[in-house]
């Protein structure tokens, strides 16, 4: 095709090496950690702003947001407070657009004293200065809050 830049051509051909798929599991882990243990500070550091989070409401509408990191940071606290007991199990399944941008697909289990809850949401991870950031949150069912 003409006009399309080279790179562009060539983002179609990209394989992930079992290298690649680890780096995105160990990036998750790290942010996992820092999430179960109540840190939104070291959460943020882990993303990309402006911060893209998308969404819908109960009402069938979708929703979108950019946050910056006093953003994030503000509506983590809200949902990771402090920490707690609270276990997770996920599977996570990395979709590499090229070799700095992956989209990955989690479905995960949250067990609480209150009870266990499944949700499947979806990240979209920019590799930048050679290290992963999350730019775009998407999961349903927070729309009424964007």
């Amino acid at each position: 095709m003409s006009g399309v830049p080279e790179t562009v051509a060539n983002s179609g051909a990209f394989r992930p090496s079992e290298q690649d798929v680890a780096s995105v599991h160990a990036w998750f882990a790290e942010y996992d950690a820092h999430a179960a243990a109540g840190d939104v500070e070291k959460m943020a550091d882990m993303a990309m702003y402006p911060l893209n989070v998308v969404s819908d409401s109960p009402e069938g509408n979708g929703a979108a947001a950019q946050w910056e990191r006093a953003g994030f940071v503000e509506s983590m606290e809200h949902v990771v407070g402090g920490g707690g007991d609270v276990k997770m199990e996920s599977v996570r399944n990395p979709i590499f657009l090229t070799d700095k941008l992956v989209v990955v697909i989690t479905e995960a289990t949250f067990t609480t004293t209150e009870g266990s809850q499944d949700v499947r949401y979806a990240d979209l991870l920019v590799k930048v200065d050679g290290r992963w950031l999350f730019q775009t949150m998407v999961q349903g069912g927070w729309g009424e809050n964007l």
